[in-house]
């Protein structure tokens, strides 16, 4: 049997999570994607930088 000590021992090194943006956060969020969506601006850049786990806004 494996030992969940050992599995845990081996396994990568992982980043605390993100804490969520405040609702109103995630409301101006959703309506900037929604805006360059609809000019056919929401490239993958523009996702990553929401979604891609660094904080960069």
């Amino acid at each position: 049997m494996i030992d969940l000590e050992n599995m845990m021992k081996d396994a990568p090194e992982r980043e605390p999570d993100l804490p969520l943006p405040s609702m109103e956060e995630q409301k101006r969020i959703a309506a900037e994607l929604k805006a360059l969506e609809e000019k056919g601006d929401l490239t993958p850049e523009v996702l990553e930088k929401y979604f891609g786990g660094k904080k960069t806004h």
